[in-house]
């Protein structure tokens, strides 16, 4: 029997051995093979080698004469006043719907550069996500921990980043307050590290819910009760939301509007009062799946009782068409992409030509979108406000311009111009008012959505 066991422990490790040394190994003569095809190039490789070596690639690869013919005029800009800084957080994604929302404001009232405060409701935002995820830890407490589902949620806790139904969902549940009446603070500017302090009590609670036995409402009391520890810390770092306040609104010359007392809600609902869960309609371009389709994404929302994010997946220049009309019409969109890509902070600029990447290594980087989407190279990483266009004699677009949120001095003056040829391959996704919606589109809202799991390619990265 021994004799047997040895046996079988030996083939175990010859098994092993042929695994690690088996076909699509690199060997000797794979090594030469690579080398020599490094060796023709000569002379020239290895003097471009030293000069790659010892530089900054991207400003070895930058095109010097975007930045010189950067052309700044736009045909159609919908007017704003007071660019918005989001600091070191992830919040572009509240700071992109409140610059829809407070447009309207000062439209109406002829307001100067006002704002909403973003940490009145990214307090609850933070709050309403823990309580998210410890009620889906309980939903799937009974799978083990490993399982598909459990792993992502251990993935992804807590986070500042969102999307548009965040802000539907909470702004209609808790309402709005000028960012004078709550102010940042340090931590509401530096996300960070409470949110990492967070994240991991989240956890440690959730390995006890996942423990617990017994009646349900015990299992949610409990899930109360570390919920209040939550909201200790966010007191801590973000300040108590505002519950009631008095504010005094003046116009942009200075001229007293009204001074009255307010809670949140009623502050939304006389100075902006839109129905923010029907009167807006989210677009995405997304080729790697089929267009003039509905779909949803499970549990790629903020709130317990809100609503998923849900989109019509259409092709650019359907969704072109309908980002022109809303912009001719003096109205701001929620705009996302990947904006990391051929971004040029210098010039401000999203453009294809900005660097050259490939010359500098004789290579060749042809994915298209469908396939950078399928591959992980590419996703929305980022929203901010679109509020510009460039259009030719033709009314077709040359450009788009860009509202965002990293301060007054970034990018041209608080802005980014981007390219149509970058909003082909990079654009993601669009909210647009319903009346800028053509009504085919609008039909298929009515049909039932595909159901896409929360570790869907383009939303393993949250705006």
């Amino acid at each position: 029997m021994k004799k047997v066991l040895i046996g079988l422990f030996m083939l175990s490790l010859c098994a092993v051995s042929m695994a690690q040394n088996g076909k699509g190994g690199l060997t000797t003569e794979d090594l030469n093979k690579i080398k020599a095809g490094y060796e023709k190039a000569g002379a020239s490789n290895k003097a471009l080698s030293k000069i790659v070596a010892n530089n900054d690639i991207k400003k070895l690869a930058i095109n010097p004469n975007i930045k010189a013919n950067r052309d700044v005029n736009f045909s159609n800009v919908v007017k704003n006043k007071g660019i918005t800084d989001q600091k070191q957080s992830g919040r572009c994604w509240m700071f992109s719907g409140f610059n829809v929302l407070r447009n309207k404001m000062i439209q109406e009232y002829n307001l100067g550069a006002f704002e909403l405060s973003e940490n009145y409701l990214f307090f609850y935002d933070q709050l309403e996500k823990s309580n998210l995820f410890l009620s889906l830890v309980i939903q799937y407490k009974d799978e083990s921990l490993d399982s598909k589902y459990n792993d992502w949620l251990m993935k992804n806790v807590l986070s500042d980043g969102g999307t548009f139904c965040g802000v539907i969902d909470l702004v209609t549940k808790y309402g709005v307050v000028p960012s004078t009446v709550q102010p940042e603070t340090y931590n509401s500017n530096n996300t960070s590290r409470i949110d990492n302090l967070i994240t991991l009590k989240l956890k440690e609670d959730a390995l006890i819910l996942r423990e617990m036995k017994g009646k349900a409402k015990d299992i949610e009391a409990k899930k109360i009760e570390m919920l209040s520890e939550i909201y200790r810390m966010l007191v801590m770092a973000y300040g108590e939301p505002v519950k009631e306040f008095t504010y005094t609104m003046r116009d942009a010359s200075g001229k007293v509007i009204s001074t009255e007392n307010y809670t949140p809600k009623s502050f939304y609902d006389k100075y902006i009062g839109i129905d923010l869960k029907n009167n807006y309609v989210m677009l995405m371009n997304d080729p790697s799946r089929p267009f003039y389709k509905l779909y949803e994404v499970e549990n790629d929302r903020h709130t317990m009782d809100g609503g998923n994010w849900k989109y019509i997946n259409l092709p650019a220049e359907d969704i072109k068409r309908m980002a022109i009309a809303s912009i001719k019409d003096s109205t701001l969109m929620y705009f996302s992409c990947d904006v990391g890509k051929f971004y040029d902070g210098e010039s401000g600029t999203l453009d294809l030509n900005n660097f050259d990447y490939g010359s500098i290594f004789g290579v060749t980087f042809g994915m298209n979108k469908k396939e950078r989407i399928q591959t992980l190279a590419s996703g929305s990483t980022h929203a901010m406000t679109l509020k510009g266009v460039d259009l030719d004699e033709n009314d077709k677009p040359i450009k788009w311009l860009i509202e965002n949120s990293w301060g007054p001095t970034a990018g041209y003056e608080g802005n980014l111009i981007m390219t149509d040829e970058w909003f082909d391959e990079y654009m993601f996704r669009l909210v647009v008012d319903k009346k800028y919606v053509p009504e085919n589109i609008l039909q298929i809202l009515k049909g039932k959505p595909q159901m896409l799991p929360p570790w869907d390619p383009l939303f393993l990265d949250v705006d």
